[in-house]
């Protein structure tokens, strides 16, 4: 069974760890063990209270394919940390995207409007966490749901939603209270707007993985190709990012997307040659492979040696 979430954080295309574990952002390592232990005795099939099979299979794969992975996430201090920063990171974002969003429950809608946003927050959370897993077949709709209230958290925190924010409109709560000053950006065409977010997000990507911090560079990425789904080197990056965790196909994916925008693209065609070397499949034209043992006689013609041996070369994990 594959679980659906399209809801709060997960809209964005992003794992909510700390949803499925109904345990605020902001939680320790022990909290989080100590929730985690509560919820495993509830799914374990060893001691499952479930009545019927179909509900122990349920619980089972709840555990193994949503639960246990968030605890690997969270428990991990590396992890967490960058986890983190990434949370962090995506609520200053979506502060700005905050007039197009749309809470589906009160509680969420409370939240985002309330000044004393943290103590009703981690109550919401605490409340929820009691009765989480007691009905196996509501569990996806509750993670959504605690999902939405950390999508809104993230923002507050972030300190750019105030009473007055487009996202409190959109909750339905009514005020007259005065607008903090937020002039309007002088006029300019919306490709120069999308061009410079669009920058913004390419140059940001590059410098953490010039540092390794994939998982974020990819968030990165991510949102540059929602701006501007056929930029080619945005694919190419996005298609590094994957292959450096492994993961060649999605690489694959994004090099062949970026090769039909600009068969050019040296990132790409570079990026080719490691999937081919790594699969065992040789490529059709050896004209710019070098093998290990030549020394390296042949330059990169493109006269970006440097950065894909930066972004492809260099030191694992």
């Amino acid at each position: 069974m594959s679980f659906k979430l399209d809801r709060g954080l997960f809209k964005y295309d992003f794992i909510d760890y700390h949803a499925v574990l109904c345990v605020p952002v902001d939680a320790d390592i022990k909290d989080i063990r100590k929730r985690y232990l509560k919820i495993a005795r509830r799914l374990h099939p060893d001691i499952c209270v479930a009545q019927s099979d179909a509900e122990k299979q349920l619980a089972g794969e709840l555990l193994s394919k949503l639960v246990n992975p968030a605890y690997e996430k969270l428990s991990r201090e590396k992890n967490r940390t960058e986890y983190i920063v990434v949370l962090s990171q995506m609520g200053k974002r979506l502060v700005q995207e905050s007039a197009s969003m749309e809470l589906s429950t009160d509680v969420a809608k409370q939240l985002a409007s309330a000044p004393n946003y943290d103590h009703i927050y981690k109550n919401a959370i605490a409340k929820i966490a009691e009765t989480q897993y007691d009905s196996l077949q509501k569990v996806q709709q509750i993670i959504a749901l605690v999902s939405e209230l950390n999508l809104v958290y993230i923002m507050r925190s972030a300190g750019k939603l105030s009473t007055a924010s487009p996202l409190v409109a959109q909750s339905n709560i009514h005020t007259t209270s005065t607008v903090h000053k937020a002039p309007a950006p002088p006029p300019s065409p919306p490709t120069q707007k999308e061009d410079s977010a669009v920058l913004q997000y390419i140059r940001r990507a590059q410098e953490l993985m010039a540092t390794n911090q994939l998982t974020q560079a990819r968030v990165e990425l991510q949102d540059a190709l929602k701006l501007e789904p056929n930029n080619s080197r945005c694919h190419s990056l996005i298609g590094v990012v994957y292959l450096k965790q492994n993961l060649t196909t999605t690489a694959k994916v994004h090099f062949d997307r970026a090769l039909q925008l600009d068969p050019k693209d040296q990132l790409a065609l570079e990026g080719k040659r490691k999937i081919e070397q790594i699969t065992g499949h040789k490529p059709s034209s050896a004209k710019h492979t070098a093998t290990p043992n030549t020394g390296g006689k042949q330059p990169d013609k493109s006269g970006e040696g440097g950065l894909f041996g930066g972004l492809f070369g260099g030191k694992k994990k």
